[in-house]
């Protein structure tokens, strides 16, 4: 490894990945595995990725305690395509299908559902300005599926329990932004699915978790890159897959285990989240969070500070102290940080440290 100096990041995603995974990368970058070449050269055929793909869904298994009635795929298109599949596979003709809208991704998600059938808000908090957690949801006792988006990257609102679905309806989730980042009851879930690149690994592949009874939804002649059933008989390798994404999420799900499985993940996170927190707490108003504090986002912080004018000095200042990433996104404006896994406990006490200082000079 040289000794140019690594910037701690703070981008919503792609996001930052564990410098123990991207060295052990490095290292085998040319050689893979004695074959001679890179992962990224290997036949995705080939017995050398076949134990890649294993290997990453045995470990993936282990970490969330996956049942063994559930399938897992290794997809492409990100969780903006599986808007489409959940609907497209899941909900039969004529149904509707429940979602709960708490931020941007999940308003996506319905409007996505929506071109392809019925589908209604379950709860929608856009009213409050997506800073909360809805108090009570209108649940149809018919839906097909009831949907939520577990963590909000945009706003900063997080689930740490998931809504009870009426009974016989399912619980479909889209974990993009927190998944393994705390342990959860998968059995509690007919689908989850999760783009890796936040916390799982780079972007180019989307996991999905399915349960095997949701197959039977699936409807006859959808098109082939479409169709649950035929992604998950397929292992994966229906066609070539993003063979070094796979590579790399298997390398942080090791990574995940080593340092002691997702409770000391969890554990790591929330004292991450709450350095941040404390010197949003604690700045006397100069510093704005988004969120209601029952509903903060252990991953994706923002805030405000007084003005605009500060926002552009603060994300320059910050940048220059090699805090990468800060900037809002632009439908919410002021500051973001988001503290993935893999963001380390030093990265967000030099964040916190920094805030003071830019405090005490521009308060």
């Amino acid at each position: 490894m040289s000794d140019l100096k690594r910037v701690h990041n703070f981008n919503p995603g792609p996001g930052v990945l564990p410098l123990e995974v991207l060295q052990e990368a490095q290292a085998e970058l040319l050689n893979f595995n004695g074959t001679g070449m890179s992962v990224m050269e290997i036949s995705h055929r080939s017995k050398e990725f076949e134990a890649v793909i294993q290997t990453a869904e045995a470990d993936l298994r282990e970490l969330l305690g996956i049942p063994s009635n559930y399938k897992v795929m290794f997809l492409q298109g990100g969780a903006t395509l599986q808007f489409t599949m959940e609907p497209m596979n899941l909900r039969p003709a004529g149904a509707s299908a429940d979602y709960v809208v708490t931020g941007a991704w999940s308003k996506i998600a319905l409007k996505e559902a929506q071109k392809l059938g019925a589908a209604r808000a379950a709860a929608n908090t856009e009213a409050d300005g997506f800073n909360c957690l809805p108090k009570s949801l209108d649940l149809d006792p018919k839906a097909a599926y009831l949907h939520f988006t577990s963590n909000e990257t945009i706003h900063g609102v997080e689930f740490f329990e998931e809504p009870t679905p009426p009974d016989g309806v399912p619980l479909f989730c889209d974990t993009s932004s927190d998944f393994i980042s705390r342990p959860i009851d998968v059995s509690k879930y007919g689908l989850l699915y999760a783009g890796a690149q936040k916390n799982a690994g780079p972007s180019g592949v989307t996991v999905v978790i399915i349960r095997e009874d949701m197959l039977a939804r699936v409807p006859e002649n959808l098109p082939v890159m479409l169709d649950y059933k035929i992604l998950a008989e397929s292992g994966s390798l229906h066609n070539t897959p993003p063979s070094f994404s796979i590579y790399m999420v298997g390398l942080v799900f090791k990574w995940a285990k080593k340092i002691g499985g997702l409770a000391a993940v969890e554990k790591i996170n929330r004292e991450k989240a709450g350095i941040v927190y404390k010197a949003i707490d604690e700045s006397g108003g100069f510093y704005r969070g988004h969120t209601v504090p029952e509903a903060r986002s252990l991953m994706n912080i923002p805030f405000r500070l007084p003005n605009e004018a500060l926002e552009e000095t603060f994300a320059k200042e910050a940048k220059n102290a090699g805090l990468i990433g800060l900037k809002g996104h632009r439908s919410v404006g002021g500051m973001r940080a988001s503290v993935y896994n893999a963001m380390t406990i030093e990265g967000a006490k030099e964040l916190g440290r920094f805030m003071q200082e830019f405090q005490r000079r521009n308060g």
